[in-house]
């Protein structure tokens, strides 16, 4: 097992071993005790699994306010995308700063997205199986969100976003800017 630091602050890019042959491959996804010996030591109480059917699906950018504020293990069982997160903890020395990784079913890598930060994805093909675990129970009164063409963040998604294929509810969400009146996310706090 590998684990990333990112140019994000509290962001890993978690490689666990991947052993192949003529049949295929194994891999342990995930074991808390070889996280925990990494200094990753969370209580992941829910997963979560979602499919997009197509390519130039745009899911995000999500997160969980309050008391129900999630960290997030990431990964992409079937298909690529790339994974979009934007650091918004007030004082975070990257406050504001975005950053996309690509996920897929060959590079198997994770992606570990501590509380306080917006998360989304695209995906690049279809069929795109996207798993990931929670250390904290979805709730949806706590349930936000930032827009994912915020002009100020100026996110680089791979497909045209006027085309993109995505909620009405993710087509409304606040900027950044707007959102940081009410941002309940304070760096060291959280």
């Amino acid at each position: 097992m590998k684990v990333l630091n990112t140019k994000l602050q509290d962001v890993k890019i978690i490689e666990m071993d991947v052993f192949g042959d003529h049949r295929g491959f194994f891999t342990e996804s995930y074991s808390k005790e070889k996280f925990a010996e990494q200094g990753l030591d969370f209580d992941f109480v829910q997963d979560n699994h979602s499919l997009s059917s197509e390519a130039g699906v745009l899911r995000g950018l999500h997160f969980q306010k309050g008391e129900f504020a999630q960290t997030k293990l990431i990964r992409v069982v079937t298909g690529a995308v790339l994974d979009v997160i934007v650091d918004i903890r007030k004082g975070s020395p990257t406050y504001g700063q975005w950053e996309g990784y690509i996920l897929s079913e060959h590079n198997h890598r994770q992606l570990l997205v501590p509380k306080g930060y917006a998360h989304g994805f695209v995906t690049l093909t279809p069929n795109v199986n996207f798993m990931y675990k929670c250390d904290n129970y979805y709730n949806a009164p706590s349930d936000g969100g930032i827009a994912f063409d915020d002009p100020d963040l100026a996110i680089d998604w791979p497909i045209d976003i006027q085309k993109a294929i995505t909620s009405e509810k993710d087509k409304n969400h606040p900027t950044l800017k707007e959102f940081e009146s009410k941002n309940p996310f304070v760096y060291g706090e959280i």
